[in-house]
Formats: structure tokens, sequence, C-alpha cells
């Protein structure tokens, strides 16, 4: 379920400006989007612990702060916003997931979950990987939770029409971590 997603059409505001929600916000693959959305002119939150000095928002953001394992916390930090993209960074288990998936339901127009190219067969039946390619690693955890938490989202949309995007990114790194080299070839 991995698809490519133009949100620039249609948001819950009716205006061109989408209102994002990036929870993490300034991790690897994070703080590039960040910095982005925000350079385009999308009106972005990042939800976090606010800990972060690698990489710290970008200008223009709204930085709330919260720890998303703490529900009580991110319910009082975001009040009753709606957003039309929610964006998770940080969701590694089915349990991130589910509280997602209570926090955001009705509350967002896409929810957009940060999976991983691992999670693709392992090792693989054939090349090329294709979306299509199963979804099997018996070698990592990390895998395996991220698969759980797929297919609690497939479920999540298929039972209830929650709104969501898969993204499994594969080789990932910025200005402050190399890519992976050795043989990596998801």
């Amino acid at each position: 379920m991995v698809t490519r997603v133009d949100l620039s059409v249609v948001t819950l505001s009716g205006d061109t400006a989408l209102r994002v929600l990036f929870i993490g916000g300034t991790g690897v693959i994070s703080a590039a989007a960040a910095q982005r959305a925000v350079a385009v002119g999308h009106r972005l939150t990042i939800l976090n612990r606010g800990s972060e000095t690698l990489r710290p928002a970008p200008e223009g953001a709204e930085v709330l702060k919260a720890d998303i394992r703490d529900t009580a916390s991110v319910r009082a930090a975001l009040g009753n916003r709606m957003f039309d993209v929610v964006v998770d960074f940080v969701a590694f288990t089915a349990d991130h997931v589910a509280a997602d998936i209570e926090l955001f339901t009705g509350r967002t127009g896409q929810y957009v979950f940060i999976s991983s190219a691992s999670a693709y067969q392992k090792p693989p039946a054939r090349l090329p990987i294709l979306e299509s390619t199963p979804l099997r690693n018996p070698f990592w955890q990390y895998s395996r939770d991220k698969i759980a938490c797929e297919d609690l989202l497939v479920k999540a949309y298929r039972e209830d029409g929650f709104p969501a995007t898969i993204i499994r990114p594969s080789h990932t790194y910025d200005r402050t971590m190399i890519a992976l080299t050795g043989g990596w070839t998801d």
C-alpha cells in the first residue's frame, strides 16, 4: 500500500497551504521533509520532545513539545486542531500506530506512516523488489514490527476508512550521516 499522494490539491481547510503535522520532525528523513514543507508554503507543526540539536526545526515551523508516547500530553498539546496531513516518523510498533489511529481518526485527511524497505521479503524470491513483493523479514525484529504496523493500518483502512499511506524508505542519509555501504540493497 505504498502510494504517491498529491495533497496540494485537496485540503480540509480549502486553501492551498496544507496544515501538516510531523511527529518527530528532526530526524534523518524528517528534518529535510520539514524544511521542504515550510519552503513550499505549508503550515507545518512539529510535535516532539524538543530535545534535538543536530537537526533543529526549520524557521517558520510551529513546534509543540510533547512525548508522542504520552497520549494525555499529546492531546493537551494539540487541543482541537485538525490537519490535512499527519506524518509519523517515529512509530515503530503496532502499539504506536494503534495510539495514532485513536488520536487522529477524524482529525486528519491523510495519515502517513514511515515504514521501511527492510519489511520486504528477505531473502527476496525475485528481483527487482516491487511494491507487490511480500512483506516478510524473519531476520530483524524492527522489520517485523514495521510489518505489524502496516497490517494494522491496512485493517483500519479496510474496516473504518482510516486514510493511511505507507512509505517504505530504503537508504536514508542526510548532511549529518553518510549512506550505508557494503551491500545493503533493498
